[in-house]
């Protein structure tokens, strides 16, 4: 059984913002459930119709930089999970689940949303929820524990990040 020490790692934190992220998690669900997006000119924007150009350029931007997807210039199909993004849509069917059986949030009812909000609050240990659901929402935290100590380039990529904007942000004063 893995130990969730690694969630109080520094950058934490900052790997469920991104993980949260709408257009992300549209990403990672679609392509796991129906396989690579193809090279075919139209086929990105046409699985995701309802994302702006700029949702869609930032969640794939993010989903690179984080190792979740694999970009292939010339190949047909154009965008898939890598080990990573495929664990990662795994542990989306699972906080899905759980937001499913505990409703939370109780006026979710799609997908992304149920996703979205449970991590946040995998990041909010104040959050006041019935025992059962607490009991429960520990055994997420071990769920994300296990994907982060099994893809520990996520860290690393936003402890970069950090320190990118750390240094644009003194750059910039």
């Amino acid at each position: 059984m893995t130990s969730t020490a690694i969630l109080n790692h520094p950058h934490t934190g900052q790997v469920i913002n991104p993980l949260s992220l709408p257009s992300l998690i549209r990403l990672v669900s679609e392509i796991d459930d129906n396989g690579p997006i193809s090279h075919r000119r139209g086929s990105l924007q046409g699985a995701f119709g309802d994302l702006t150009r700029h949702q869609l350029r930032y969640a794939i931007d993010v989903a690179r930089a984080l190792g979740l997807v694999h970009f292939t210039d010339h190949a047909p199909a154009r965008y898939r999970l890598t080990e990573a993004g495929e664990d990662l849509a795994s542990v989306y069917d699972t906080v899905a689940r759980w937001s499913r059986t505990h409703q939370y949030p109780n006026t979710a009812r799609d997908f992304v949303t149920r996703v979205q909000h449970t991590l946040k609050l995998l990041g909010d240990n104040g959050a006041v929820l019935p025992t059962e659901a607490t009991f429960a929402l520990g055994q997420l935290r071990t769920t994300l524990a296990d994907w982060l100590q099994t893809h520990p380039q996520v860290l690393n990529a936003v402890a970069s990040r950090s320190s990118h904007a750390a240094d644009e942000t003194e750059h910039a004063a």
